[in-house]
């Protein structure tokens, strides 16, 4: 799917106001909770940067119970 800046801008500025409701191109979306809307924003900017051409970055976290 295809993303747009303008839809990337509306859940970055409902993230930053605590809104759980937000319009973009004449559409409404409303989301259960800030986790949801942090990981609509990024899927979004994955389909950009993948659109665009640069390069998926990574993370790796590694957690450890015990002493190692």
């Amino acid at each position: 799917m295809t993303y747009t800046t303008s839809q990337r801008d509306a859940l970055r500025a409902a993230i930053a106001s605590g809104v759980l409701r937000l319009s973009y191109d004449g559409k409404n979306v409303e989301y259960r909770s800030l986790a949801d809307l942090k990981a609509a924003l990024a899927e979004v900017e994955q389909g950009l940067a993948k659109d665009s051409g640069q390069p998926q970055t990574r993370r790796i976290k590694i957690y450890a119970d015990k002493d190692l």
